[in-house]
């Protein structure tokens, strides 16, 4: 039976690594991200569709699940990755962009993961993966906006991964507790390994994938050797 996953909130890190590792295990890829233009090379790389998409709007959402089913087949694994971040002290954050904060990071995953849900339980079972990050568990000075959307979406993922697994849909939740390692961002020279390599992260998510079901985990945290936690 083909394999098919969404990526959502895709881009040149943890998602492209993503990507790829599914790909190469012969899974049908399907990327979505508010502006497309950025994952041209990726998706002919790979030979992945790409959809734009707003996942914090119910309809975008909606219309988006329809052209995905249309085009490359109703998603098995839902992958959700968006993030956004307002950062500052707490009495001078914008609330307009604390809503946004909350609207990318929790909210959408709600939209996604209710979409991906109900076609799911027609199809007999899938997975449906939250990223989250160390302030997940951790609110950190100055980011409260951060730390509430990502504390959402690890609730969202722990309640319905109790109401969905029996139903054989696997809800799974990543710590990245640490820096991911980019173009960008490279290990110091002095410090190898103290950023977390994004092809490693995306073996886990596989490795996640592949667990047998009755050994499922909702949540795992990953993290480079030397991170302090």
């Amino acid at each position: 039976m083909a394999i098919t996953a969404l990526i959502i909130g895709a881009g040149s890190g943890l998602s492209a690594s993503l990507a790829r590792l599914f790909a190469k295990e012969g899974i049908t890829v399907a990327l979505a991200a508010r502006q497309i233009d950025k994952l041209s090379q990726l998706s002919t790389e790979i030979g992945a569709s790409s959809f734009a998409a707003d996942v914090s709007k119910p309809d975008e959402v909606n219309q988006l699940f329809i052209d995905v089913e249309s085009k490359v087949g109703s998603p098995n694994i839902v992958v959700y990755n968006p993030s956004y971040r307002v950062r500052g002290p707490f009495v001078d954050l914008d609330p307009t962009e604390v809503a946004k904060t909350l609207d990318v990071t929790a909210y959408g995953g709600f939209l996604v993961a209710q979409a991906a849900a109900k076609r799911m339980l027609n199809q007999g079972g899938g997975a449906i993966f939250f990223t989250g990050a160390s302030a997940s568990v951790k609110g950190y000075p100055q980011s409260a906006p951060f730390a509430m959307g990502k504390f959402a979406l690890r609730g969202l993922a722990q309640s319905i991964a109790r109401e969905l697994a029996p139903k054989n849909i696997h809800v799974a939740h990543f710590v990245i507790d640490g820096a991911i390692r980019s173009a960008v961002r490279p290990d110091p020279a002095d410090n190898p390994d103290s950023t977390l390599d994004p092809d490693a992260i995306a073996q886990s998510y596989l490795n996640i994938l592949y667990q047998p079901r009755s050994a499922w985990t909702w949540e795992i945290e990953l993290r480079p050797w030397v991170e302090h936690f």
